[in-house]
């Protein structure tokens, strides 16, 4: 999935939700692929829309492909319901609170980075880091969901001194350093996520200047997933 290489990766999720018919890590992670697919389709990942706010205030709805957004949700819709069953078993419960929490956070991707809803996104972050938190209590070193916690405070952070009061006294969470170091556990320890995790703090360096780390982090992806011509146009930009 991170190398662009779609098809292969649902071929890959097939399989595996053939092998597991009840864990809803399956269908979640074939979400992900499709969540992928349309950003790449729609070229959504280029640091310039992240770095300069007035980039990212100024784009449009996307328009997104129908048949993508179907798959999409459908894939959703059948990890929460498995998740739901799986949350009845006590040792299947971390895995079925981690499928939510990637099912909450994709979802918020595709609100905000495609439909351009950030209301409803936010919404969908907020719970995507309560699941995280809940998992994390028990399981702390299930590095993945760190993610999660990261993405909410990182984000918010960057909002004005009154929409952050306004935020926090919702209950979001709106820390900036709390976020980048909840991010960089998963880019240092994380599995499913380390990439996507050292992509973000990529950004984040970049919108720090420090174009030091962001080169250590996109010349990492570049040689890991040699497919994906994202990392390698990031890395020219640099220099």
């Amino acid at each position: 999935m991170y190398d662009l290489r779609f098809d292969a990766a649902h071929k890959i999720f097939a399989n595996y939700e053939s092998a597991r018919p009840g864990d809803p890590l399956g269908p979640v992670s074939d979400a992900a692929a499709y969540l992928f697919s349309e950003f790449d389709r729609l070229r959504i990942l280029q640091s310039d829309l992240f770095i300069n706010d007035k980039n990212y205030l100024s784009e449009r709805k996307r328009e997104p492909d129908p048949r993508t957004k179907a798959q999409f949700e459908q894939d959703l819709d059948k990890a929460r319901r498995l998740a739901a069953s799986e949350m009845q078993k006590p040792d299947a419960q971390a895995n079925a609170m981690f499928a939510e929490t990637l099912a909450s956070g994709l979802q918020a991707d595709y609100l905000a980075l495609i439909e351009r809803r950030d209301f409803a996104a936010l919404s969908q972050i907020k719970k995507a880091r309560e699941f995280a938190e809940k998992l994390l209590s028990s399981h702390p070193d299930y590095y993945d969901a760190y993610l999660a916690i990261g993405v909410e405070n990182y984000l918010l952070s960057r909002k004005s001194a009154p929409i952050r009061w306004l935020l926090q006294a919702s209950g979001a969470e709106t820390n900036k350093q709390e976020g980048v170091a909840k991010l960089r556990l998963t880019a240092e320890h994380g599995h499913y996520l380390m990439p996507y995790a050292r992509l973000l703090l990529a950004v984040a360096a970049l919108r720090d200047g420090d174009k030091n780390t962001a080169r250590n982090l996109l010349s990492w992806l570049a040689q890991r997933y040699p497919h994906n011509n994202l990392y390698q146009e990031e890395l020219e930009k640099l220099r």
